[in-house]
């Protein structure tokens, strides 16, 4: 039997006419789409990297609310910047909310997004139920060592 498939609409004005959902849910996958912060359908806080960081988390964790997760069980995150030199206040947002969750996370720069006042676009996977072990483990973080001479 195949799994149930879960789509998650947060209403934004591109989900249909683009052809994609906030987030959907197979088994206790849940994947986000890339999130940009837009509020009734205009740029939130143009150019403010940081405000637009925090807005998006907050659409993100109300996706995950609707599909069953939590920002706890976010394994992954993928970050987009159009000026690179936001990194550390986007960083400091993302860590303010994954700081002990750590999930895998990439932040990269990317020449625009849909709109040039838009700094930031977010996108997680998650696997529900996963956020209290995944936390009770890093109570006692034990740390690795990667050799940075071989390949």
């Amino acid at each position: 039997m195949a799994a149930r498939r879960q789509l998650v609409s947060s209403g934004g004005p591109f989900e249909i006419r683009f052809g994609y959902s906030r987030a959907v849910r197979v088994g206790n996958q849940v994947a986000v789409a890339g999130t940009a912060a837009i509020k009734d359908g205009a740029p939130f806080a143009p150019g403010d990297a940081a405000a637009q960081t925090r807005f998006i988390l907050e659409v993100i964790e109300q996706a995950l609310a609707e599909a069953g997760a939590a920002l706890g069980d976010v394994i992954r995150y993928r970050v987009f910047v159009t000026d690179i030199a936001d990194y550390p206040v986007v960083g400091a947002e993302l860590g303010r909310v994954f700081g002990t969750i750590r999930p895998a996370g990439t932040l990269v720069g990317n020449s625009t997004l849909i709109d040039p006042d838009l700094r930031v676009e977010i996108e997680v996977d998650a696997i529900v139920g996963s956020a209290s072990t995944l936390t009770t483990r890093l109570a006692t973080p034990e740390p690795v060592i990667l050799d940075q001479t071989s390949s």
